[in-house]
C-alpha cells in the first residue's frame, strides 16, 4: 500500500473515531474538527457522473432513508441552520455527482457523508433514477430576499449562466438545476465552496470571489425563480 493510500486510511479512522466521540457535540463540532485536522492538499478532480442504468423502483426503496429530512417541506437542517435542499425536479446525473462527492468526502456534511459511504454505484444510479422520474409542481424557494437583491443576484449571477442557466435551469445533466432552490441552501453551499468545506476545482475559486451580499443576492435570485419541488411521502 503507498505512503499516501496509508495516510489516508490512517486519517479516515482517526477521523471517524473523533465525529463519534463528538457526535453528542452536535455538527458544529464535528464541521470544526474537519476544518482544523484534514490535511490541506488542492480539490480532487471531478468526478464523473455514473452511467449506470438506475433502477427508480429500487432507488425509490433505497431513498426511504432520505424521507425525514428532504421528505419534509421545509425541513431545517439544525447547526448551521438552513432548508435542506429539494431534490425533485433535480438531474439525475448530478445526483450521482453529489453523492459520489459526499461518499470520497469531498463535502463534508457528516449525516450525508455517513449516509453516501454505504452505497455502491448502482445504489447510487437508483437513487438518482428514482428522484429525477418524480414528477411536480415546479414551485420558488423558501427566501426572505428583496426586491432589490434579487435583482442584484439576476446582475451578479453572470457567471453561473454558462453552466446552471440564467434562470437555473441547468445547460447540463451533470449539473444542479438551481431554480426554486431554498435560499438558505444555496447561501449555505457557497459559503461551503467558499471556506472549503466543500472542495471542487470549478466551485471553489468562484466561490472565493463572492462577498457575503453577493452570495445572499445569487441565493435570493434563484429561490425566485420557479423550478425544483419537494418530494413528500416516499
Amino acid at each position: 500500500m503507498s505512503t499516501l493510500v496509508t495516510n489516508r486510511v490512517s486519517f479516515a479512522a482517526k477521523a471517524l473515531a473523533v465525529a463519534l466521540f463528538l457526535a453528542p457535540f452536535g455538527f458544529a463540532a464535528a464541521q470544526q474538527l474537519a476544518a482544523n485536522t484534514e490535511p490541506t492538499q488542492p480539490p480532487p478532480p471531478p468526478v464523473s457522473p455514473i452511467t449506470l442504468k438506475g433502477d427508480p423502483e429500487q432507488g425509490q426503496t433505497l431513498a426511504t432513508t432520505c424521507s425525514g429530512c428532504h421528505g419534509v417541506p421545509g425541513y431545517q437542517n439544525v447547526y448551521p441552520t438552513y432548508n435542506v435542499p429539494k431534490l425533485g425536479g433535480q438531474n439525475g446525473a448530478y445526483i450521482t455527482v453529489a453523492l459520489q462527492d459526499y461518499r470520497r468526502g469531498s463535502r463534508s456534511h457528516p449525516t450525508m457523508r455517513a449516509q453516501a459511504s454505504v452505497l455502491s454505484d448502482q445504489d447510487i444510479a437508483d437513487i438518482a433514477a428514482y428522484f429525477s422520474s418524480v414528477k411536480g409542481k415546479p414551485s420558488t424557494g423558501m427566501s426572505d430576499g428583496t426586491p432589490a437583491q434579487i435583482q442584484a443576484g439576476k446582475e451578479k449571477s453572470a457567471a453561473c449562466a454558462a453552466c446552471h442557466g440564467e434562470a437555473g435551469i441547468s445547460k447540463g445533466p451533470q449539473w444542479p438545476n438551481l431554480a426554486g432552490q431554498h435560499a438558505s441552501y444555496l447561501r449555505q453551499a457557497l459559503q461551503e465552496y467558499k471556506a472549503g468545506g466543500r472542495r471542487d476545482v470549478i466551485m471553489g475559486p468562484m466561490a472565493t470571489t463572492l462577498d457575503d451580499d453577493a452570495i445572499e443576492a445569487i441565493a435570493a435570485y434563484f429561490a425566485a425563480q420557479p423550478g425544483l419541488f419537494t418530494t413528500p411521502g416516499l
